[in-house]
């Protein structure tokens, strides 16, 4: 029997595990399709929002935060990238790399959500970060992305020149974080189902089979 799901999917763009969690999530969704579909929305978390502008080492800012050394570090980071080639999802040779600020590019994405054409700019700033080591708090690049994706360029540089949309992310974080989201991805399904992490594509098909299996004997 056709079902079709509510997928909501807390996460940052800087978060490499998003990446690798959605492209999980898609390819348990192909292998489910027809018989399950849904509709995803992606939701505001910012895993540094005291980061300024200027931004910090990847490195410095990792080792850090979680009292790793810089060895450990490399590891995880290789150990990213070869779960990134496992669902078909290449990470660029970042070298040191830096984190960055993302407030601005979530008042972009609650945009393109009114345009409909959220999960586009969403892959797109995955890509400026994580392939081609861009700058998601440079209002240029993120000019360049909309561009590159036929949005409308001179609504975008209002937006970023304004405070619009700031609210409205502001909403959206305090809401999840006052559901307990603590930690990205969170992939809410249904408004009631979290899936944690980056799970494994098996993990995800499983999950909402079962959730979809649920809702027909409801």
């Amino acid at each position: 029997m056709y079902q079709h799901l509510k997928i909501d999917i807390v996460s940052d763009v800087s978060c490499p595990w998003c990446i690798i969690g959605y492209q999980a999530l898609n390819q348990a969704l192909a292998n489910l399709a027809p018989d399950i579909q849904a509709k995803i929305t992606w939701q505001p978390f910012e895993l540094n929002p005291q980061m300024p502008k200027e931004g910090q080492d990847i490195t410095e800012h990792i080792t850090q935060k979680y009292g790793i050394t810089e060895e450990q570090s490399e590891q995880n980071r290789a150990a990213i990238k070869e779960r990134g080639l496992s669902v078909g999802y290449e990470f660029g040779n970042r070298g040191g790399g830096r984190i960055y600020n993302t407030f601005d590019a979530h008042r972009l994405l609650h945009w393109a959500h009114e345009l409909g054409k959220q999960t586009e700019l969403k892959l797109a700033l995955f890509d400026l970060y994580f392939q081609q080591n861009g700058n998601p708090s440079d209002y240029q690049q993120l000019l360049s992305v909309v561009e590159s994706l036929g949005l409308d360029v001179a609504e975008a540089k209002q937006i970023l020149e304004s405070d619009k949309y700031t609210a409205d992310v502001r909403k959206q974080q305090q809401f999840y974080q006052s559901a307990g989201v603590s930690s990205v991805p969170a992939v809410i399904v249904n408004d009631k189902h979290l899936i944690s992490g980056g799970q494994p594509t098996e993990v995800f098909e499983k999950a909402l089979k079962q959730i979809a299996d649920e809702s027909i004997t409801v």
